[in-house]
């Protein structure tokens, strides 16, 4: 709900602010006081396009600020969220407009963008009248209000989640087909590389193994002559048979000597042991050199190999195992296509039933609904002076998609054989008014927590029917928020709160003001509504007696 506004330094308002209730808010005053002003300032602190230049004249900007309630579950928070701006229960908006025609908007203090600023004012207010292009006229939304008018949102997400599954069995099914032809245009390619690879066989790790065995066989020869007369030197015939001889010949002189050659048989005891230890690891090593000799071939030609198939198919030699498994895998489903391309087909055959059953649903509901809504429009034309005007929800079949298939639009004929067209091209202004109206009040349902402003909607119309314009007025008032400019004494009767607005002219200087009403003030103002510039007594008992119902 709207609770203020303030204006600063807008046209001929330098100061204002207006602090508005629940229920029906009206606001009276002569033509020209400044009442569309005040309607042109509320849309422009909500972003909706106006006048390109509002600051007053001489003043550097003019700013305007408003003021909401903001419940716990009200859509504008959606929006706040995904903007990453702060929810409060109050929600202030603040716009400046600089007198170099620079515009610059906040929400709750932080700085937000035009576009967000509206996106967020769609959700708190509504205006109505012969300009409304954001509301009832406009048709893109014609299909959401019949939809909410027949309660069809559960319907409505049933249709919704049909067509993502229809969207996504089509898509599986297309992603199948288009493999298939992919894996059929490689086939011999697949057939002959996964051949190659499972003659080959190869492991992971085997690229590395091989090298490393090339290598040492590589370096074999070369070093084997000097391992052999290493063997030679330390092996019976060289050092191990000189240190055996040493250590008999000390052995047998030791008696002779007493114990001082003891020493001497120890050391040379550990040297013949160490000497057979080194004597056992070159004998290992000369066992290791001594290879086939076709064997370096054989591991050349297959490390080479492994490292030319890897080339091949732009992998490391270890991701060749991986890449035969690759190849298998995608004959397999070249194999198998057949059946897989069916069961996708069987899949997108029944998403695309259970979607158009839904939305045969949907379509019968929103006829149905259809019928509904026009006969209550009609019912709500006739004490409008407008009985022979035919209002109809037209429903054209459209193409199956996410909203179902049917385009909706709100159509009239404001005189029985005249052809049927959009409210906005057919309806005189007062009679458009009127239409909105009706049709607002069928509505009524789906605009909870929204502030409705209805602009001049009783124009052209007087007496019993601006007293039933009033009445539906009232009624839409009932538990929500309703403002009305309106030059009719019967409508302004009916508001719950009464705003006059005025010009006062001080010097040069003209200014416009607005003044809440108190009971004798709106007797004052009625009459003047009824009599005009001479307000006399029987005017004065007339507005009494509008005000007492």
């Amino acid at each position: 709900m709207l609770r203020g506004l303030e204006i600063r330094d807008v046209l001929i308002i330098d100061r204002l602010e207006l602090v508005f209730q629940p229920g029906l808010n009206v606001l009276t005053g002569e033509t020209g006081a400044g009442k569309s002003i005040l309607l042109d300032s509320l849309g422009f602190v909500l972003g909706w396009r106006g006048r390109a230049e509002l600051v007053r004249a001489g003043a550097a900007q003019g700013e305007v600020v408003a003021w909401f309630d903001l419940p716990p579950e009200h859509p504008a928070r959606d929006v706040l969220r995904e903007a990453g701006l702060p929810e409060e229960d109050e929600l202030i908006l603040r716009r400046i407009n600089t007198a170099e025609g620079r515009k610059t908007a906040w929400i709750n203090d932080r700085r937000c963008s035009g576009e967000v600023l509206r996106q967020v004012s769609a959700t708190l207010v509504e205006l109505h009248g012969q300009h409304d292009d954001r509301g009832l006229l406009n048709p893109r939304g014609h299909r959401e209000l019949l939809d909410e008018f027949a309660g069809a949102a559960g319907q409505l997400e049933a249709v919704r989640a049909a067509w993502r599954t229809r969207q996504e069995a089509r898509s599986a099914l297309e992603d199948a087909r288009a493999r298939q032809e992919a894996l059929r245009a490689e086939e011999d390619f697949l057939r002959h590389a996964a051949e190659e690879l499972e003659r080959l066989a190869p492991e992971p790790g085997e690229e590395a193994a091989l090298d490393a065995r090339r290598r040492l066989m590589q370096t074999a020869e070369r070093v084997r002559e000097d391992i052999v007369r290493a063997h030679a030197a330390i092996s019976g015939d060289g050092a191990e048979g000189l240190v055996s001889d040493a250590l008999r010949w000390l052995d047998g002189a030791a008696a002779g000597v007493d114990g001082r050659l003891d020493g001497a048989s120890e050391a040379l005891g550990r040297a013949l042991e160490a000497l057979g230890e080194a004597e056992q690891q070159v004998t290992d090593c000369l066992d290791a050199l001594a290879l086939d000799p076709n064997e370096l071939e054989r591991i050349t030609e297959r490390l080479f190999a492994l490292r030319d198939l890897a080339r091949k198919h732009k992998v490391q030699p270890d991701e060749l195992p991986d890449k035969a498994e690759e190849f298998r895998d995608a004959l397999d489903l070249l194999e198998a296509g057949s059946g897989g391309l069916a069961a996708r087909e069987t899949d997108a055959r029944e998403a695309e039933a259970a979607h158009l059953a839904a939305c045969d649903a949907l379509s019968q509901t929103r006829h149905a609904a259809a019928m509904r809504l026009d006969g209550a429009v009609a019912a709500e034309l006739a004490p409008l002076k407008m009985e022979r005007a035919v209002f109809t929800t037209c429903i054209e079949a459209t193409a199956p998609g996410a909203e179902g298939q049917d385009n909706v639009s709100f159509t009239i004929a404001p005189n029985p054989g005249a052809p049927a067209g959009p409210l906005n091209r057919i309806a005189s202004g007062g009679e458009l008014s009127r239409f909105l109206l009706a049709l607002k009040v069928c509505l009524m349902g789906e605009a909870k927590g929204v502030t409705m402003i209805f602009d001049e909607i009783d124009r052209g119309v007087g007496g019993a029917t601006a007293d039933a314009v009033g009445r539906r007025l009232q009624r839409l008032a009932e538990g929500a928020q309703v403002l009305v400019v309106t030059h009719s004494p019967q409508v302004a009767a009916l508001g719950r709160h009464h705003w006059r607005v005025d010009k006062q002219i001080a010097g040069e200087t003209t200014l416009s003001r607005v003044t809440a009403l108190d009971r004798a003030a709106r007797i004052d103002e009625l009459a003047r509504m009824l009599a005009g510039d001479t307000v006399t007594e029987e005017a004065r008992a007339a507005a009494q007696a509008l005000l007492e119902g």
